[in-house]
């Protein structure tokens, strides 16, 4: 349900990610908002995204905006009720907040944070905001695999394959020259680098799968291919609450890239694999008690479903003045901290030499 008049956005940041995929995404739903304004740190890099955005959207209507000043104008415009922050890992957590403390709604991409202590400060800063604050601040993080198909429906089929023995998720990346967020510089500068910044998309397919949390984990980490920050490679076995135990693997960069989750339960096994069939998506197999197995493929489509959900959630609280509005909870940024949390338990027991670490809860 939404109201007559379309919510007013801006987005904040002009990198590769909102030119390959916020952009061509949000044009697909231009429908749910309008968008008014693109900044970025420099003129330049605001300028290329806003031509980009004027090609999609057609009408030459978004603004430009950069710089310290820019900034303001989008904080203090309060015509702009949803601001979508897409920038330096480093930076999102303390702009995200000036932006609810000014009544603004936040989908922050991911990771959440950096790190579990500055998690900590942003929910602590989060429930001061909110306790001022007349209605609900909407702060989400965009976490795209809680709304991939395919997870869905493994999520769907994991009841069929009874008690769970062992999950395995093998993440083989392709993070090399030729990929555009190689030489991106705040991925390199980011405790953890490309493990902590590509890792919680997995720990998020891991989590929703399973429907239950890690409890602790040991891991070795190692550095091998000094082109990439360290570390570029995890092992660990990690423990659900349920009782299972499992394996996660990640090689930052691998000359055949491959990702996969695989769950063996005592009637059978499931299946998600990365694929192409025509487009980039999903395989899910399942595997049942007589080894029989049915696959169906699913294109991506998490970041348009994200956006969605957002915008639906934004129109929701308008409409309900908060009081009996609740957000989407793929979105909240309490899911986004615990895949944080559990990325930086595997880092911290890596750096220990395999040591057991129980995941911070949240």
């Amino acid at each position: 349900m939404a109201t007559n008049e379309p919510t007013q956005i801006a987005i904040l940041g002009a990198g590769t990610f909102v030119k390959n995929q916020y952009i061509p995404r949000l044009s697909e739903i231009s429908n749910l908002f309008n968008l008014k304004a693109i900044w970025s740190r420099t003129q330049e890099s605001a300028t290329s995204a806003v031509e980009i955005a004027n090609k999609h959207f057609g009408g030459g209507e978004v603004q430009c905006k950069w710089g310290d000043n820019g900034l303001d104008d989008i904080i203090q415009d309060p015509s702009i009720t949803a601001v979508l922050v897409v920038l330096a890992g480093q930076y999102q957590v303390e702009i995200s907040l000036k932006l609810l403390k000014a009544g603004k709604h936040v989908l922050q991409e991911k990771p959440a944070a950096s790190s579990i202590s500055e998690l900590e400060t942003a929910l602590c800063n989060y429930k001061s905001i909110s306790a001022d604050a007349p209605g609900q601040r909407i702060w989400s993080v965009a976490e795209n695999y809680r709304f991939e198909p395919a997870l869905l429906e493994g999520k769907k089929l994991i009841a069929d394959i009874g008690k769970m023995m062992s999950v395995q998720v093998i993440i083989e990346g392709s993070m090399n020259s030729s990929n555009p967020y190689f030489s991106s510089s705040w991925r390199r500068n980011f405790t953890g680098g490309f493990i902590l910044d590509m890792g919680v998309h997995f720990v998020a397919g891991l989590r929703m799968l399973v429907g239950c949390e890690v409890v602790s984990v040991s891991a070795m980490t190692s550095h091998v291919d000094l082109t990439l920050p360290p570390p570029d490679n995890l092992s660990s076995v990690f423990h659900l609450e349920n009782g299972c135990s499992g394996v996660f693997v990640m090689a930052v960069s691998s000359r055949s890239p491959k990702i996969l989750w695989r769950v063996v339960g005592t009637n059978g096994t499931l299946q998600i694999e990365r694929g192409f069939q025509g487009q980039h998506g999903y395989l899910v197999t399942s595997y049942d008690a007589n080894g029989q197995s049915k696959s169906s493929f699913f294109p991506f489509s998490g970041v348009t479903e994200e956006l969605k959900a957002f915008f639906n959630d934004v129109s929701e609280n308008t409409l309900k003045k908060g009081s009996q509005f609740v957000p989407e909870q793929r979105l909240s940024f309490v899911e986004g901290a615990r895949d944080v949390a559990l990325l930086e338990a595997m880092l911290e027991s890596g750096s220990r030499q395999g040591e057991l670490v129980h995941v911070k809860k949240f």
